[in-house]
């Protein structure tokens, strides 16, 4: 294409209505633009979009093109954002040209959209130099998209830029930007520039404060959330119960139960505020995971004299501890005082008492207790299923377990291999390692991928029958699908090879076992037996 064309092209356009205007829509960033721009800016769009070369044009664009063409071409490339910033920096670079807000503001957030911070960067460098800058609602979304990108650095610059340009930032953008870098695991990164906002008369909320908290929690330094806390009235910030209730969490998080039960007391004498129900229930569950089921119905008793009713998280909490202490009865008597407070059992109630009353052996009253539910209306979860198959399982009930699992595939629930895993374990041990090919094929049938657990039974069950060629297939797969063997079944399976006259095997397996390279020094000293049952999540706090 030459000027000349562009030239004939333009020459050539429709003429205007009567009113010597395309209007497309009342909303238009534009307003309105003349129909001989409208052919114009099509005309500008093509050259940019298959032309290399763009300096033969300068002479002519730069007659010609306008900054609210420009803003037009920028809104035509909204799917190629890559060409509206070529567009934008050749009007920079060649004709020196200054755009509105409404250019940067859109071509911003549309190379940041398609991830091109590299270039969003550039034009905001050029926003600056023609003296704009981006209003608040601009700022929080380029302070959260490169931040989301990884470039903190930029999201500090932003907002540094903020200040010195006196643009107002709501908390609501800081708290947003925290949560990000949480969630990124770069809560370090949060509290330092927290504490620099903060000297620099940055008023936080309590809600962006209890943010910070518990993402201090969740990483483990809950002596900084303390720390927290101590200055929170420098930051001009009342503690309320969140505050109090995060710190209880994440004390019980690291089995610090005895301190977060002190927490609550404090809490309590200074009578500014009072522990809600979520306080005693998470040092319950705290107590009920350590096995001390008493020290647990003690804070109950404590809780329900006070006026605080128990809710469904509280029951589940001293359930699953009875249930994990052996302690049935108490189970029972704890199942039974929900209905009388109101609140009936849902599927984490039965799931519990189905998994305790299979290990202590008594697999009529699970099963009662599956039917209870069923009569009950209440749906079945994946831990559940798991509960059912690895008791009957235990007792050696194959049949009625891959029932179960006939059961789980038609309830609509995405299965997972810890479930199948109870199945495949049994049959490979007693033999029957056809019998666990098929429930390996049901599960790859039903998407679930074979764990390590899976593959090292099939292995294991394999070798005991001498089927030597396909575990060595079986192994061979583990490793293609990134599963690493642990080193008891490596042993076991050369040792087993050298026993078959098969040592070019054996040391083939050893050879790529550790050109693999993802077992290195992480080789597991434990046996995989150890890691068959998957730990069943019972408290919701």
């Amino acid at each position: 294409m030459t000027v000349a064309f562009i030239t004939t092209l333009c020459s050539s356009a429709p003429p205007s209505d009567a009113a010597g205007t395309i209007r497309d829509g009342a909303d238009h960033h534009m307003g309105s633009i003349r129909r001989p721009e409208a052919w114009f800016v099509k005309i500008v769009c093509t050259v940019f979009a298959r032309s290399s070369s763009l300096d033969r044009f300068v002479g002519y664009f730069s007659k010609h093109l306008t900054p609210s063409i420009v803003s037009e071409v920028v809104h035509r490339f909204t799917i190629v954002p890559a060409l509206g910033f070529k567009v934008v920096e050749f009007t920079k670079d060649k004709l020196k040209m200054k755009h509105s807000s409404w250019t940067y503001n859109f071509l911003l957030r549309s190379l940041c959209e398609s991830d091109l911070h590299g270039s969003a960067k550039l034009v905001y460098d050029w926003m600056k130099f023609d003296g704009q800058f981006p209003d608040s609602y601009l700022l929080g979304f380029l302070v959260s998209s490169y931040a989301q990108a990884g470039r903190f650095d930029i999201s500090k610059e932003l907002l540094a830029d903020s200040q010195c340009n006196y643009v107002g930032v709501n908390d609501s953008l800081y708290h947003h930007l925290f949560d990000i870098l949480i969630r990124q695991n770069k809560v370090g990164d949060a509290v330092v520039l927290f504490r620099e906002l903060v000297m620099s008369r940055y008023c936080p909320k309590i809600h962006t404060v209890n943010l910070l908290m518990r993402g201090l929690c969740r990483a483990g330094v809950i002596n900084e959330a303390f720390k927290l806390l101590g200055d929170l009235r420098s930051f001009g910030c009342l503690p309320n119960i969140i505050t109090y209730n995060t710190l209880i969490h994440g004390l019980c998080q690291i089995s610090e139960v005895c301190r977060a039960r002190s927490l609550m007391k404090e809490v309590w004498l200074k009578g500014e505020l009072a522990p809600d129900v979520y306080s005693y229930t998470t040092i319950i569950s705290g107590y009920c995971k350590l096995g001390e089921t008493g020290e647990g119905v003690k804070l109950f008793d404590e809780m329900t004299r006070s006026g605080i009713r128990p809710n469904r998280c509280t029951f589940n909490a001293l359930i699953d501890g009875f249930v994990k202490s052996g302690k049935m009865d108490s189970a029972l008597a704890m199942y039974a005082k929900m209905s009388v407070e109101g609140c009936p059992p849902d599927v984490v109630t039965f799931t519990s008492l189905i998994y305790g009353y299979f290990g202590v052996g008594q697999v009529k009253r699970a099963l009662e207790i599956w039917r209870k539910m069923n009569d009950r209306h209440v749906s079945a979860n994946i831990y559940t299923f798991s509960a059912l198959v690895s008791g009957l399982c235990k007792m050696n009930r194959l049949h009625e377990a891959r029932n179960i699992l006939r059961l789980m595939n038609q309830s609509g629930i995405v299965p997972k291999p810890f479930v199948y895993n109870h199945v495949i374990d049994v049959y490979c041990k007693s033999g029957n390692v056809d019998e666990a090919n098929r429930i390996v094929a049901e599960m790859e049938e039903k998407r679930c991928k074979p764990d390590k657990v899976t593959y090292t039974s099939l292995i294991i069950g394999h070798c005991t029958k001498g089927r030597m060629l396909e575990a060595i297939g079986i192994f061979d797969r583990m490793l293609v699908v990134g599963c690493t063997p642990d080193e008891i079944t490596v042993n076991d399976l050369t040792s087993r090879l050298l026993k078959a006259g098969m040592p070019s095997e054996a040391a083939r397996i050893k050879k790529a076992l550790w050109q693999n390279h993802t077992l290195g020094t992480s080789l597991k000293k434990k046996s995989y037996h150890q890691s068959t049952n998957a730990d069943m999540p019972i408290a919701v706090y």
